[in-house]
């Protein structure tokens, strides 16, 4: 499993998601297959994360929504 973060090309808000093919998970968020990210699209990959299962990927996830998460994310973004 892969957590994900996306940034909108639109406004720059992130989004933070978790799969096991991130990639098409990415791609179908770019057309407008998730109502809730649909209306921000285009959407860029600006970070992922490897883990070892789907738990792992889900508490590594809830840390990126937090706010030290959210904080961490964009200082590591790069612009």
């Amino acid at each position: 499993y892969f957590v994900y973060a996306i940034q909108s090309s639109k406004d720059s808000r992130i989004y933070v998601g978790l799969s096991c093919d991130y990639v098409r998970r990415i791609n179908e968020h770019n057309l407008g297959r998730t109502q809730s990210t649909k209306p921000y699209r285009p959407w860029v990959l600006v970070y992922s994360e490897q883990c070892n299962s789907r738990r792992e990927a889900r508490k590594r996830e809830k840390y990126f929504k937090s706010g030290c998460g959210k904080e961490f994310l964009k200082s590591n973004i790069p612009g």
